[in-house]
């Protein structure tokens, strides 16, 4: 299949879309911020209420005239791009596909020589968030601004931390001898294509910072300030790297030692890049973990690199609390597996999970932001479609003024895809392309040449609460093109079977919950007999670890969740998670949201959903979970919390 690198078929028409939309952007950017001028958030209007003189209010005062003026004058322009604009729409293709390539040792070529169907099995790695990248009128309705400045810091963010150098901890014990899972929040990269990992020298020590030390005399503001490492973003050795930590089960023992390699590298973060900047929705302050650049991290996630030559600690004193670092390791396992019967770990994380393989992102509905998200997420990801959805009218529904919001981005070589718009969408709904994108993705080969590949499919639901109806239907759309998406893009039959199947994954915003009493028939939908939720018992049944991934609006810019690692902690505890997560709303009257969370079951609304399908796949192979975190990197940046989940692909012993 041939993957669309532009909008339009022919320059020809791609001149006249950039003209009709030179005409009207200066009408809609005045609008924009017109609108987004008397609709302040919660940040500001404390900054109101502390500084009676806010420049913000002033600068509304004096400018609301000027672009008022402005905007009036702009509509002519504006109507006759917009006449321009429209029958243009019938040609323009649903999506645009953007690849850098990389040839280094990260780079997706390099990728699918490292599994070739054999031996113990292949991990991948999926995400799926809401950035709510909208218009910045309409992104103050969800209590987030700024929108440019949060898509380009959000690239950063999710780039920093899916690309760390990868620790393993091994724990001696008298009832524990292996080594722990690779936790989303340990540091985690790319081994080798030999499947060694690589290991660093230097004294290694679990900590509840980070700080990653170049020049002598740098402060560690200045690294938050210029991304993770001075390097380039293109440099892969940097994610060759990795470290293995010795940690004794005696708090009386030996401090852990790092296993030097033979080429005595260094551990370094693959991921940096240009200068970082702050938004206004998160100031950078102490105890700021959302960039592994910031002074500190995960506290119990993270450990501390020195990079010194000699091997030495950069702080005097740093290494008299080593010997009791096993206990806190201890605990930090514990808490990442709670309950003895689950198969998988989970836990709430500071940080996206490191080695990410493939993102899929909704509510990217602005195009200038999703090319800052883009330009910043090629660091790390090759593979990238954006700008997804249809655009005026389109033939399946009412007339549409945004895209579908949907965004994908992936480090494995994209094969085909397929874009449907939900053609049932009601009211505000209506008026954005919301659909469903399909994806398969070449993920290995086996020796035989035959290809392995992989479906993603993701998608964004209705939102409004009360339409249980439309949204089964979009459920039942979501499968119907599934199926259809994969009996037209399969090349292989039973008697000769050119492709091997790896995993079937279904990912999104889906906008409602699984303990909410008015979502009852979308929690029965025939989805779940199909697809399992490793967060679900059954309808209307959580499990205990499970959390809400939709924040409360209110408290986005306090103080004990402005950060990543604050958000955590508060996440970790049930009276956090009453104070910050979003319940079901109430029809009974008496009572807002935040005095009515003593009585509410569960732990808050989880509208965000990654589930793994075993239909299909190769009869040899079995797909099982093997971690699942939520994520709180993007606190202060959006109003919900990302979720990752690492899919193991076992092969069977006849296929080793």
């Amino acid at each position: 299949m041939v993957l669309y690198t532009t909008p339009f078929p022919n320059s020809c028409l791609s001149a006249l879309h950039a003209v009709s939309w030179a005409l009207i952007f200066p009408c809609y950017w005045l609008a924009d911020r017109l609108l987004a001028s008397f609709i302040p958030t919660t940040y500001e209007k404390r900054q109101r209420a502390d500084d009676p003189c806010y420049l913000q209010l002033l600068c509304t005062v004096l400018f609301t005239p000027v672009y008022l003026a402005l905007l009036v004058a702009s509509l002519p322009f504006a109507f006759l791009g917009f006449l321009l604009w429209s029958p243009l729409q019938s040609a323009r293709r649903p999506y645009i596909y953007s690849r850098l390539e990389d040839k280094g040792p990260t780079g997706g070529a390099a990728l699918l020589s490292e599994w070739k169907g054999t031996g113990p099995g292949k991990s991948f790695c999926f995400a799926t968030a809401n950035l709510c990248l909208l218009p910045d009128s309409l992104a103050r309705l969800n209590n987030v601004f700024n929108t440019q400045a949060r898509a380009k810091e959000i690239g950063q963010r999710i780039r920093n931390g899916a690309s760390r150098p990868q620790i393993k901890i091994y724990i001696d014990s008298p009832t524990n001898t292996s080594i722990s899972a690779a936790s989303f929040s340990s540091l985690v990269s790319p081994q080798g294509s030999d499947g060694v990992p690589r290991a660093v020298p230097g004294s290694i020590k679990r900590t509840a910072s980070v700080e990653y030390k170049g020049d002598s005399g740098r402060h560690p503001s200045d690294e938050a300030a210029n991304g993770l490492a001075s390097g380039d973003p293109g440099d892969g050795g940097n994610l060759e790297d990795a470290c293995i930590v010795r940690i004794s089960g005696d708090e009386g023992g030996r401090p852990p030692e790092a296993v030097d390699p033979p080429n005595g590298g260094q551990a370094r973060n693959g991921a940096g890049g240009g200068p970082r900047g702050q938004t206004p929705n998160h100031s950078q302050r102490d105890g700021d973990s959302g960039s592994l650049g910031s002074p500190s991290a995960s506290r119990e996630s993270l450990v501390k690199g020195r990079a010194g030559a000699d091997g030495g600690s950069g702080e005097p004193g740093a290494n008299s609390k080593l010997p009791n670092k096993a206990s806190v390791v201890k605990k930090a396992a514990a808490r990442r597996r709670r309950h003895p019967d689950e198969a998988f770990d989970h836990e709430v994380s500071a940080f996206f999970p490191a080695n990410l393989d493939f993102l899929c992102l909704q509510e990217v509905f602005d195009k200038r932001a999703a090319a800052k998200l883009k330009d910043q997420l090629h660091g790390y990801f090759e593979y990238i479609l954006y700008d997804v959805g249809v655009y005026g009218c389109h033939g399946c529904c009412s007339f549409k003024c945004l895209n579908s919001g949907l965004f994908f981005a992936s480090r494995y070589p994209i094969m085909d895809v397929a874009y449907h718009c939900y053609p049932n969408g009601r009211f505000s709904d209506s008026l954005a392309s919301k659909g469903a994108l399909y994806l398969k993705v070449q993920v290995g080969s086996t020796p035989q040449d035959q290809r392995i590949v992989g479906y993603i499919s993701c998608t964004h639901l209705h939102a409004l609460s009360e339409d249980s109806d439309i949204r089964c239907e979009q459920l039942n759309m979501l499968q119907d093109w599934l199926a259809d998406f994969r009996k037209s893009t399969s090349s292989s039959s039973a008697a000769n079977p050119e492709e091997l199947v790896a995993f079937d994954i279904i990912c999104g915003d889906f906008n409602f919950d699984n303990c909410s009493s008015d979502d009852k028939l979308e929690q029965q939908h025939s989805l779940f007999t199909r697809y399992k939720d490793p967060c679900r018992l059954g309808p209307g049944e959580e499990k205990p670890w499970a959390i809400g991934t939709l924040l409360d609006q209110d408290g986005l810019y306090d103080e004990e969740v402005c950060t990543p690692d604050n958000l955590q902690k508060v996440l970790e505890s049930e009276e956090g998670r009453r104070e910050y997560l979003a319940f079901p709303t109430s029809k009974s009257p008496g009572g807002g949201q935040k005095g009515r969370k003593e009585l509410l079951k569960g732990n808050g609304r989880r509208i965000d959903y990654m589930l793994h399908g075993e239909e299909g796949l190769c009869p040899d192979w079995k797909a099982e979970v093997e971690e699942f975190s939520f994520i709180t990197q993007l606190s202060g940046l959006t109003d919900h919390l990302p979720v990752a989940m690492r899919l193991m692909v076992s092969v069977g012993d006849d296929e080793a």
